[in-house]
């Protein structure tokens, strides 16, 4: 299948293995058929991928043309030495049947972060009654989760900061409000702040998506944020969709290309862009991104990892099927934003 953008990913970013993705489902050993979409960090001494598996895919005439026909979705936890060669738990973490909450029925695309030694996840939630964003606590030994805070609908995509900023606690996200919009897409980046990672407000436009010239449908976070000397540096994905687009992948026409971008937010005032990446940063380009997949010419970032040789580790979902590794020097990623 065809590129769906005329964009290219910025030069000085390395796809591990060719863009061969780290993590698949042959992997997995249990039931699973697309994992991705992962959150990624460095905890206690290892790294830990908690990524997204949805499973039990009812057949088609062909592989994936029935569409959005799985019987589940669950979180499941890989691990690794050194950031490259994972290897996954025997069983699956979390999903929505763990819950008591029976309005909850699905449970996907964590994101991970630490705060002062602690595990957190942020998690989007289908419940009978809208889209709902979640901050959950994880316990030490990887065993248990507990749920701090739910959004109203509908509300997704939400990454936290690592640490405190003047005594609170920051989150990005993106909210949906189809009503203003004509039921189009066209979302943006906001950010709220809480005293507790409970109750949040606060809440401010980051980036709308008119500022982004290689998107028009919408923005949202993608990896949590990573402190460095010159900001917090945080990617972002960027959509863009062409309605002159006909069938690719098993929709009858799947129109949109996701792209990741980067910006640098101020340390002490995050609300504040001190830039941002002008061109995107990753591109739908190899064989996982374009030619194969469920939803092709789609890259999702969810983890970024900054390394003490100043390696930026990018870990990111390709074409709603697998997960893949790339990598970039600091000093490149900020120049993006700096310029």
């Amino acid at each position: 299948m065809p590129a769906m953008t005329d964009y290219h990913s910025f030069s000085r970013i390395n796809r591990y293995l060719n863009g061969k993705p780290v993590l698949d489902a042959s992997m997995v050993p249990y039931e699973a058929q697309l994992v991705f979409n992962a959150g990624v960090v460095k905890f206690n001494g290892e790294y830990v991928m908690l990524f997204r598996d949805d499973y039990g895919y009812i057949d088609g005439p062909s592989r994936f043309m029935g569409g959005n026909k799985f019987k589940g979705t669950c979180l499941g936890f890989a691990r690794s030495n050194d950031g490259y060669a994972w290897k996954c738990d025997a069983e699956p973490f979390w999903s929505a049947e763990k819950l008591s909450d029976n309005e909850i029925f699905r449970i996907y695309d964590p994101r991970l972060t630490v705060i002062e030694d602690r595990l957190y996840l942020c998690f989007a939630a289908d419940t009978y009654h809208g889209l709902r964003g979640g901050i959950a606590e994880i316990s030490k030994n990887l065993n248990s989760v507990t749920i701090i805070s739910l959004s109203l609908p509908d509300n997704r995509n939400m990454v936290l900061f690592p640490e405190k900023i003047n005594d609170k606690y920051y989150r990005l996200e993106r909210p949906m409000p189809v009503y203003s919009h004509d039921g189009k897409d066209c979302f943006d980046i906001w950010i709220s702040n809480s005293p507790d990672l409970r109750y949040w407000g606060e809440s401010s436009l980051l980036l709308g998506l008119e500022s982004i010239r290689y998107a028009n449908d919408k923005l949202g976070p993608a990896a949590p944020p990573v402190k460095t000397d010159k900001g917090w540096l945080t990617l972002f994905h960027a959509v863009h969709k062409d309605t002159l687009r006909g069938k690719n992948g098993w929709e009858e026409k799947w129109q949109k290309c996701y792209m990741a971008g980067i910006m640098l937010l101020d340390l002490q005032n995050p609300q504040k862009i001190i830039g941002f990446s002008k061109e995107p940063l990753i591109v739908p380009e190899t064989h996982w991104e374009v030619d194969e997949g469920f939803r092709t010419n789609v890259i999702f970032p969810g983890g970024m990892i900054l390394e003490d040789n100043d390696e930026v580790k990018i870990y990111y979902g390709a074409s709603d099927t697998v997960e893949c590794l790339a990598t970039a020097q600091l000093e490149d990623l900020i120049s993006l934003c700096t310029c």
